[in-house]
């Protein structure tokens, strides 16, 4: 899926890729992209925040932008969850797809990225982590062979309450209430999740984005996948309100108010 714009991004001068499916850890997805782009003028950050890595990302454009010290970032989600899936858990494993996308993020007089939330529950790390690369985590073993692992059911309890809980701090940190929000983007881990925090907080799931019908769990690319879908099917129109709010493994979450 490619949307063009008319812009050009050879002034681009940061990268900020998200992704915990990188070909090898060094040299970074983004500094890979740098090259093969040839922008040459541009800085290149991975992030490692796994599902709310979009977010995150939007984030860190936020400040490096506020800073005056960069004018023009590509914010980057890219996921190929196929090569760390455990097909023989099948329980899980037709949860998770393959996906990207991409947005740019300017210097403007009037900023349309309004206040944000960061957050995390390092404790809830041995609920949902990718194996291989340790024998164990906080004392408990684990498997050495690569793939998602995954307490459903905590990490489902945990997003419901946290995510239901951060909507409203985000909704109040931006002077809004959140029947002033035109539109709610999760992170689409799986619609029961989503259909839970909709209904704990009482926002009308019908104003709700999501990319998992289409693409299974893409990690940090469903947002922005689901950002896709919203504007090609004509929903997100200028002006709108946008609420993202990406939470996975971490435990992490991060989001903001967009005026699009």
């Amino acid at each position: 899926m490619i949307r063009q714009y008319s812009v050009v991004i050879d002034d681009v001068d940061m990268i900020i890729v998200s992704t915990v499916t990188p070909d090898q850890p060094m040299p970074s997805v983004a500094c890979r992209l740098q090259f093969k782009l040839g922008l040459s003028r541009a800085g290149a950050l991975d992030v490692y925040a796994a599902c709310a890595g979009f977010s995150y990302g939007i984030v860190l454009a936020k400040g490096l932008i506020a800073a005056g010290t960069h004018r023009k970032i590509l914010v980057i989600a890219g996921e190929t969850l196929s090569k760390i899936t455990d097909f023989t858990d099948r329980s899980s494993c037709m949860l998770f797809g393959d996906g990207s996308g991409a947005v740019l993020i300017e210097a403007s007089e009037n900023g349309n990225i309004g206040a944000c939330v960061t957050g995390a529950n390092g404790e809830g790390g041995i609920d949902l982590y990718i194996s291989g690369f340790a024998k164990e985590i906080d004392g408990q073993p684990i498997s050495m062979n690569r793939k998602i692992v995954q307490n459903g059911r905590k990490v489902f309890k945990w997003a419901v309450i946290k995510m239901s809980e951060q909507m409203k701090v985000l909704a109040a940190k931006n002077g809004l209430t959140l029947d002033q929000i035109d539109w709610f983007v999760p992170h689409s881990a799986n619609l029961r999740i989503i259909e839970a925090i909709c209904n704990e907080t009482g926002f009308p799931l019908e104003k709700t984005l999501e990319s998992i019908v289409n693409y299974g769990n893409t990690s940090s690319a469903s947002i922005p996948l689901a950002l896709y879908n919203g504007i090609q099917s004509g929903k997100v129109k200028r002006g709108d309100r946008i609420m993202i709010l990406g939470f996975g493994g971490g435990l992490t979450y991060a989001g903001t108010v967009i005026q699009w």
